[in-house]
């Protein structure tokens, strides 16, 4: 092992000689001590002066970290912090490299050995320089020579490889990580586009299902009473403009749903006449609750049916009310209701109306809602909406 030398060798003694000499009268001055080494310099006779220092480590290289009373002590700190400086003027370099040549599935061989030979290139320049750095800290650089160079580089080469490869995967995990993370992000917008599609086209379907219902209901009052149909005219351009005002509105306020159903129901009153009574009563504390637009028109038209279809005179009642966190819609005719297999048939989508209210909730607001159908124990069905709670400036 050779020491770490400070000063000029006189040019008859060689290095090892004299390395012998201080390690005998070290261990003759302090013999208790296993960690003493002696470090010489050479004075005016050309004779060694002999120091006795501590030793804080010893590369297999031979440099020496120590703490000399005689010396100053913040070389030590600085020779160790001259290869963190190193490594903090490369590391950037190390991470465009990096970034520009990225390893990946179709081309890990290639760039691989890219980043093995840059790896050998940065790890032995930088140590070079951290050489050189040591020397002229400890005052020796009269001892640098291309031999010790080569030797300090091959001695210390895996340890400084491995800094930089650590670099290399932290920086590809990095990488990695953001590209799942945009892939996600990129992922979930197009399934929020997709189901917008969905919905928007729900809502499409829905309103020419009305219309088709309402002027099918006009035709057949233009023969019987004229007067009744022209205000059913005038009341489908009164509830067309009302939903025109929110055409591109996925959700309204639970107040303008009730506008629009009302709307409707006075289409459907002019039709029916006394064979139709409806009682609407919703809780003032939901009506900034947010709600699907149009999601409660096809729900009533479907309880209309029922309690008109058998009897002569037909009642359909909406409530709304907070319930544990959401909000809870009902609607109830006075028809003869259902029976288990035509609710079944009901949950898995049969009818345009009631399906396309099942979609619309679950592309909304997924498990948060609820949509049922159960036979109201006094007659009738019950439709049951359940819809978070979201206040229209949420």
């Amino acid at each position: 092992m050779n020491p770490l030398t400070t000063g000029d060798f006189t040019e008859s003694e060689e290095p090892f000689t004299l390395f012998k000499a201080w390690m005998a009268e070290a261990e003759a001055s302090e013999p208790n001590d296993p960690n003493a080494m002696a470090l010489a310099t050479v004075d005016e006779t050309g004779l060694p002066n002999v120091r006795m220092v501590l030793l804080k480590g010893a590369d297999e290289n031979g440099f020496v970290f120590y703490t000399n009373t005689e010396s100053n002590k913040g070389r030590e700190l600085l020779g160790q912090a001259s290869a963190c400086y190193l490594w903090a003027l490369a590391t950037p370099l190390v991470l465009w490299l990096a970034r520009r040549y990225c390893i990946q599935r179709h081309n890990w061989l290639r760039r691989g050995a890219f980043h093995f030979v840059s790896s050998l290139i940065f790890s032995s320049v930088l140590l070079a320089l951290h050489y050189l750095a040591l020397m002229v800290i400890f005052d020796a650089t009269t001892s640098i020579t291309a031999f010790r160079v080569f030797r300090f580089v091959y001695l210390n080469l895996e340890k400084w490889l491995l800094v930089y490869w650590t670099i290399l995967l932290m920086s590809h995990a990095f990488s990695y990580y953001n590209s799942y993370r945009k892939g996600e992000l990129k992922a979930s917008e197009l399934r929020t586009q997709l189901v917008q599609s969905q919905l928007e086209a729900l809502k499409m379907q829905v309103q020419p299902h009305f219309l088709f219902n309402t002027l099918h209901s006009i035709s057949a009052l233009l023969s019987k009473d004229t007067e009744a149909a022209r205000r059913m005219i005038t009341r489908l351009g009164d509830f067309l403009r009302l939903t025109l005002e929110n055409s591109g509105s996925m959700e309204v306020t639970l107040q303008q749903e009730i506008e629009f159903l009302n709307g409707y129901l006075e289409i459907e009153r002019i039709r029916f006449q006394d064979r139709l009574t409806t009682d609407i009563r919703v809780d003032p504390e939901v009506l900034d609750v947010r709600v699907p637009n149009l999601i409660l028109q096809p729900i009533v038209e479907n309880a209309m049916r029922h309690a008109i279809g058998n009897s002569t005179s037909g009642r359909v009642e909406v409530t709304a009310a907070p319930r544990n966190g959401v909000v809870r819609i009902e609607v109830k005719d006075n028809g003869p209701g259902i029976d288990t297999e035509r609710i079944l048939e009901s949950r898995r989508g049969k009818g345009l109306g009631l399906a396309n209210t099942q979609a619309r909730l679950a592309g909304l607001y997924g498990a948060e809602a609820r949509f049922e159908m159960l036979n109201n124990p006094t007659g009738g069905l019950v439709v049951a909406l359940e819809i978070p709670r979201r206040l229209n400036n949420s």
